[in-house]
């Protein structure tokens, strides 16, 4: 648990420092990946999902702040269920209900190491 914290924390401190460096990409790049890491922690699932809510709002990206609140709304139940699909990036560009691909360098993070 301390690695997925110390990981996550790590995401969102470079989603900060892309964010005052004014480069958007990057930084939902960074938050995308915090979101992959949050998922089996709702308190960090709830914490990246306010963040994706904030940065979008502060850039007006009004569909994406609609899609955070939704988000939002369906992270305990999903937790409640057992239904979060990994790997999800969390954007309101892709659906909330299908795992994607987690990324190589956070597998072992997540212990999802790649079975051979």
């Amino acid at each position: 648990m301390k690695q997925l914290e110390t990981a996550y924390r790590a995401e969102i401190s470079a989603f900060r420092q892309a964010r005052v460096g004014q480069d958007a990409a990057d930084a939902w790049h960074y938050l995308e990946r915090a979101h992959i890491l949050s998922q089996q922690v709702l308190r960090l699932h709830l914490h990246a999902h306010a963040a994706m809510l904030t940065f979008a709002i502060s850039r007006r990206e009004w569909r994406e702040a609609r899609g955070q609140v939704l988000r939002l709304l369906l992270a305990p139940l999903g937790a409640l269920l057992g239904r979060i699909p990994l790997g999800n990036t969390g954007r309101a560009s892709v659906s909330a209900f299908v795992p994607m691909p987690i990324p190589e360098e956070l597998r072992h993070v997540l212990g999802q190491e790649q079975r051979k």
